[in-house]
């Protein structure tokens, strides 16, 4: 399978809009980015499924995920978009099926549909959701994962489980990609997360770039496509860096900081990867020799230097 790589916008869950006070051009900031990816050779964008920012919740802008996806789907006409990861708790999944379907149509089939379980305890709470424990999350995760696929491989689906059912919605149009719109699966549980990539996913998110952490998760990916039949190549294996391009001999503390800007260096993205584009690069080859196909960049700042996407996109075409 080729190497393709892919490029986060910003959209201010990260802090990366606070440096912007009008919201109107902090959209339009996203929306530059967005399009300056479709022009360059990038094979998709995404966008976080988050209400409140990071490290800390604050009252800075944070765009929702797929209003965002809609828009952006019609301000480009390229690249695909994806969100990374849709939140489950956050849309009842009948629901979530139907959004992404409209939205498949809406971007001519650049869907790259994200779900997971969730994480983000503070927004599930602020926003009046119910925030239970592991099991019961993964357990729901898991039923609406089948609900979604149903949802785009069958006329009016019946499902009845513990936490959701169903009983012969119409979805239509189920979107145009085919068979169904790409569907991309975050997380590396190796129980629930990697044994529902194997039953339905298009492709696997395991994030944060450790070579040995992803082999060890593609591994188990591997397993359960052997029990379950399913041809394991088949399936788009990803990984996400944070990085930021500086030049050999540059101060790296006056490089974080022109990074990160108004992110919090002391309790977020100590993961961040300030490095020359040799060093970005080594990392990918090492993430790629270790089984992965697809590698999504987050780059702090871009949203200020548009000219950071051509720097890192530099890096990607070392290896498409």
């Amino acid at each position: 399978m080729t190497t393709r790589f892919g490029v986060f916008v910003p959209q201010g869950w990260k802090m990366d809009l606070a440096g912007i006070a009008d919201p109107i051009e902090q959209w339009e900031a996203m929306t530059d980015v967005a399009k300056r990816a479709d022009e360059q050779s990038w094979d998709s964008i995404w966008l976080f499924d988050h209400f409140h920012t990071v490290p800390e919740p604050s009252d800075n802008t944070t765009f929702e995920c797929w209003s965002a996806t809609a828009a952006l789907a019609r301000d480009t006409k390229r690249v695909n978009i994806g969100q990374m990861v849709g939140c489950n708790g956050y849309r009842n999944p009948s629901l979530y099926a139907k959004i992404a379907s409209t939205v498949d149509v809406a971007s001519h089939g650049r869907l790259y549909a994200g779900i997971g379980a969730g994480w983000y305890e503070h927004e599930w709470k602020a926003y009046g959701y119910e925030w239970t424990d592991i099991p019961q999350r993964m357990a729901a995760f898991r039923e609406a994962t089948e609900i979604i696929y149903k949802m785009w491989t069958e006329d009016k689906p019946v499902y009845n489980g513990t936490y959701y059912s169903i009983d012969a919605p119409i979805n239509e149009p189920k979107g145009v990609r085919k068979p169904h719109p790409s569907f991309w699966i975050g997380g590396g549980g190796p129980k629930v997360t990697l044994k529902l990539v194997a039953q339905y996913a298009d492709a696997a998110n395991i994030g944060g770039g450790n070579p040995q952490l992803f082999k060890e998760k593609a591994d188990i990916l591997r397993g359960h496509c052997e029990k379950l039949g399913r041809n394991y190549d088949d399936i788009i294996k990803s990984t996400n860096f944070n990085v930021f391009p500086i030049d050999k001999g540059d101060d790296p503390q006056k490089a974080t900081a022109k990074a990160l800007g108004p992110m919090n260096r002391d309790k977020f993205d100590r993961d961040n990867f300030i490095a020359t584009e040799d060093e970005i690069a080594d990392k990918v080859e090492a993430v790629l020799e270790a089984g992965a196909d697809y590698v999504i960049f987050y780059v702090p700042g871009v949203a200020y230097d548009l000219d950071l996407l051509e720097r890192v996109e530099n890096v990607a075409k070392r290896f498409a």
